[in-house]
C-alpha cells in the first residue's frame, strides 16, 4: 500500500480536523476516530476508499496530533463532547461513526449519549471486559508510559502490533506508525492511555440501550482486542453483529486495509 502525504488540518476550538471526499450530498457522512497514541494520519487507506462516495471527517483526539491537551482525569465523556462539538461546527446532523481501539470506546460513548447523531456505529478492535491478566498488562503499560515516556514503549508497541521483526510488506506502515508515536504529545498520550487502561467495562450495562446498527470487527490475531470481545459486545447490542478479519492483528485498518474497507462499506450500505 502506497501512503500519500496527508493534507493540512483545519482547527476549531482546539480540535484539528480534515474533511475529505464527495462533499455535501445524499450520502450520510463518515467520521473516523483513531486509537490512543495515533492521530488522523492512521486513516489514510480508509480515506482513500470511503471518500470516493462519502464526505469523510477525520480529526485528532484530545491530547493527540494538533488537538488541545485534555485536563488531568479526562473521561470518555470529554472525548465524546469533542466529537459533538466538531459535528455541530461542520453542521453534520448525523454521521456513521467509525472508531479504532480507544477510538471505538469513544465512538460507543458518543453513540450512547447522542443516538440521534449516530446513524451506524462501527467499532474496530474494541476492548471489552479484559481478563485480569490483560488488565494487569495494559495498566503496566500505562504506568511505564507515565514514568519512562513514549520512547520507552515504542519498540514493544510496534512488536505487539506488527510482529518482530516487522514483515517486509508492513515496513512502510510500521514506519508511519512509529512516526505518529514519535510525534504524540507525551502528556496527552499518558492521560488518554490511563483512561484506556481502565474503561474496558464502562459500557457493559448501557450496551442494551444502543439504538442503531452496530458492527464490532477485530482481527483474528489481536489478543488484546480479541474476537471474543467483539462477539460479547455484539451480543449485548440490540442491532449488533461481530466480524473477524482472518490473519489480521490490531492495526488491521492499515495492514488489511482492502478487506477492512470492503467490510465497512458493506455494513454502511445495508438497508436501514
Amino acid at each position: 500500500m502506497k501512503l500519500s502525504k496527508p493534507m493540512e488540518s483545519r482547527h476549531f476550538e482546539g480540535t484539528a480536523f480534515q474533511v475529505h471526499g464527495a462533499g455535501e450530498g445524499a450520502q450520510i457522512p463518515i467520521v473516523l476516530i483513531h486509537g490512543v497514541g495515533m492521530d488522523q494520519r492512521a486513516w489514510q487507506p480508509q480515506i482513500a476508499a470511503l471518500a470516493q462516495h462519502h464526505r469523510v471527517v477525520t480529526y485528532d483526539m484530545l491530547g493527540h496530533g494538533e488537538s488541545r491537551l485534555p485536563d488531568e482525569g479526562v473521561a470518555l465523556a470529554d472525548f465524546a463532547a469533542q466529537l459533538l462539538q466538531l459535528l455541530d461546527h461542520l453542521q453534520i446532523a448525523q454521521a456513521h461513526v467509525v472508531g479504532h481501539s480507544m477510538g471505538a470506546l469513544v465512538a460507543l460513548e458518543f453513540a450512547l449519549r447522542h443516538p440521534e447523531r449516530c446513524a451506524r456505529l462501527l467499532a474496530l478492535n474494541a476492548v471489552f471486559q479484559r481478563s485480569p491478566a490483560q488488565r494487569a498488562a495494559v495498566q503496566e503499560r500505562a504506568r511505564l508510559l507515565q514514568s519512562a515516556g513514549v520512547a520507552a514503549t515504542v519498540d514493544s508497541t510496534i512488536e505487539r502490533w506488527f510482529g518482530a521483526p516487522v514483515p517486509a510488506p508492513l515496513r512502510e506502515i510500521a514506519a508511519l506508525t512509529m512516526d505518529i508515536l514519535a510525534d504524540v504529545n507525551a502528556q496527552g498520550y499518558a492521560r488518554a492511555y490511563r483512561l484506556f487502561a481502565t474503561c474496558d467495562a464502562v459500557h457493559a450495562s448501557r450496551l442494551p440501550q444502543l439504538a442503531m446498527p452496530a458492527l464490532f470487527m477485530t482481527g483474528e490475531g489481536d489478543p488484546n482486542s480479541s474476537p471474543a470481545m467483539s462477539e460479547a459486545l455484539a451480543a449485548l447490542a440490540p442491532q449488533g453483529q461481530a466480524q473477524t478479519v482472518p490473519g489480521a492483528r490490531h492495526m488491521m485498518n492499515l495492514t488489511n486495509a482492502q478487506e477492512v474497507n470492503a467490510r465497512l462499506l458493506r455494513f454502511i450500505a445495508l438497508p436501514a
